[in-house]
């Protein structure tokens, strides 16, 4: 399910989990500008969990803080499924993310393109490594 490329192991199947519609169109376009395959975009819990049991991503990036809802019920069900994902957000998230999550990468909202690509390639490494 994972391509070699030039810039290095990286996911072919993102999912972006972003309400902001402007946000996720230029997560799709760099993410996407990094030889990625493909990125699927949700607004919304039930809209990202559609797309899980439609097609398992490789890698999940989830906005902590969607629009009357957070993206905890998404977070749990790539865990359970063994998906490598990072939260983003625009605020300071370290105390919203506690428990099972206390650990999970965490991007902030602008992150720059060479933090992201990190952490695709970061997440796709420990995965290949288990």
């Amino acid at each position: 399910m994972m391509d070699v490329l030039s810039h290095g192991l990286l996911p072919e199947d993102v999912l972006v989990i972003e309400d902001d519609p402007i946000i996720a169109l230029d997560f799709e376009d760099t993410i996407l500008g990094f030889g990625v395959r493909t990125v699927r975009t949700a607004g919304s819990v039930t809209r990202a969990l559609a797309l899980i049991e439609e097609r398992t991503p490789d890698f999940a990036l989830l906005d902590i803080g969607l629009v009357h809802e957070n993206s905890f019920a998404v977070a749990e069900r790539l865990d359970v499924l063994g998906v490598p994902f990072a939260f983003v957000s625009g605020y300071d998230c370290a105390a919203a993310l506690t428990g099972a999550f206390a650990q999970r990468p965490r991007l902030p909202k602008p992150c720059t393109t060479n933090a992201l690509q990190a952490a695709l390639k970061h997440a796709m490494a420990s995965r290949t490594s288990r």
